[in-house]
Order: structure tokens, then C-alpha cells, then sequence
């Protein structure tokens, strides 16, 4: 067999394995909590040896993160497709209203965003998040820049403040309930939209832009998103993401 095809069969190989082991850690976040993911029960359930998960992740919370990234990695394609679709999602308060409405509805990803606090640091603090961190920041910063240099921004606005006020109010979003156990729960589109019109007022102009001043910056920002869905399957996979 050539060393070529030798080569791309081996990195399927490894590919349907980590695919397996994250599909059983999966399993195991969704039905018990990120506590319940232990290296030894998730290679059993992949039928491998304990010694082979180590292959593809140094510990458990790095096999935790790497269950978040894959799943990170679809979210982001599938908001890439809806600006594809429609430009006007390419918008501030249009692509987190959709980035909520997706994560929410990922068991996977609404698990780890419900975390426990020891649990939660423990997941902060894993060494190859921070690389993703330095990524998304890159991502954002380029998404904002298109959006400021087509004057989709509020004027004046300094893209720092605009770049840290959207983290900080979507995270609210995603985390409150942990905070607030006891407040009404409304319906997930309700809060969505809710995020939506706290993010068009607090950062974009008014009145708010035509739709068709959108489709300069949407092929920007689904560069700039479809680079950010590479590097969480990179995340994910590590040797064989390629």
C-alpha cells in the first residue's frame, strides 16, 4: 500500500476512535453530569483499553473539553449556514440569538455550561483550552473589525468594550439559572430573544441598518467562524483532526 493512502487510512482509524471515545464520554456527561466521566468506564464503553484514551487526551478534563469542542464545532457550523443563508445573521443580536438557541439545545453543551463550580474551574483551567481562548479571541476581534469597518457598530464604541460587553452579557445568559435557581423559567426563544434585543440596543446603530448592509461583512465573518469551527475539531481531535 502506498505510504499516502497508509498514511490518510491510519488517520481514519484514529478518527472513528476518538470518535467512539468522545461518543462515550458524551453518553456519560448527558445522563450523569461532568462528574460521571471517568477515563476507565469511557474506554470501556469504547471497547479499548484505559491506556488508549491517553493516546488522544492527557487527562479527563482534557477529554471533557475535547467533548464540548466537537460539539462547539457543529454549533459553529451551524450558525456559518444561517449567514450563509441570510447575511442579516451575520448581525450582532442575530448570530448570539442563534449561538444561544443552539448551545441551549445541545444537551452536551447546556450540561458543561451547568456545571458545578470545582467542576467548572477544573474545566477553565485545562491547559489546551487555552490555546482555543487565544483563538476565539482572534475570531472576534476580526468579526468585529468587518462589522466597525461597515458601520454595523453603535459609533464611538470601542471594539474592546463592545468585544468584552458581548461575552459578558451572553454568558449571563447561558449561566444565570445556576445563579438564580429560583427565578421563573421562561421559554428558551423568550430568553433568546430577550439576549437579542439587549445586545441590537446596547452595541449596534439605530435605526437598525437595511439588511442588504450585511452582505459585505457576512463572507468576513463565516471566514472568520469557519476558521473558529476548525480549531475547536482541532481541539477535539488532536492527532486526528487531520
Amino acid at each position: 500500500m502506498p505510504e499516502a493512502i497508509m498514511t490518510k487510512t491510519q488517520r481514519a482509524d484514529l478518527r472513528q476512535r476518538a470518535d467512539a471515545l468522545l461518543d462515550a464520554a458524551a453518553e456519560l456527561l448527558i445522563t450523569g453530569g461532568s462528574r460521571q466521566i471517568r477515563i476507565e468506564e469511557v474506554a470501556r464503553r469504547a471497547g479499548v483499553g484505559k491506556g488508549t484514551v491517553y493516546l488522544h487526551w492527557q487527562s479527563r478534563d482534557h477529554l471533557l473539553l475535547s467533548v464540548g469542542a466537537r460539539e462547539a464545532a457543529a454549533m459553529t457550523e451551524t450558525v456559518i449556514a444561517a449567514i450563509r443563508a441570510d447575511s442579516v445573521e451575520a448581525a450582532p443580536h442575530r448570530y448570539l440569538r442563534r449561538h444561544f438557541l443552539e448551545a441551549m439545545r445541545r444537551p452536551i453543551l447546556e450540561t458543561i455550561f451547568s456545571a458545578e463550580g470545582p467542576e467548572l474551574a477544573a474545566f477553565a483551567r485545562q491547559p489546551a483550552r487555552s490555546g482555543l481562548t487565544a483563538y476565539k479571541t482572534i475570531t472576534s476581534r476580526e468579526y468585529l473589525t468587518a462589522l466597525a469597518d461597515h458601520e454595523l457598530l453603535r459609533p464611538g464604541i470601542d471594539l474592546s468594550d463592545v468585544d468584552y460587553g458581548l461575552q459578558a452579557i451572553a454568558y449571563g445568559y447561558f449561566t444565570v439559572s445556576q445563579l438564580l435557581p429560583d427565578a421563573p423559567q421562561s421559554a428558551l426563544d423568550h430568553r433568546a430573544d430577550q439576549l437579542a434585543e439587549v445586545i441590537r440596543r446596547s452595541f449596534e446603530p439605530e435605526p437598525m441598518p437595511a439588511p442588504d448592509r450585511y452582505a459585505a461583512v457576512a463572507p468576513h465573518a463565516i471566514e472568520a467562524f469557519t476558521r473558529l469551527a476548525d480549531e475547536f475539531r482541532r481541539t477535539a481531535y488532536g492527532a486526528a483532526a487531520d
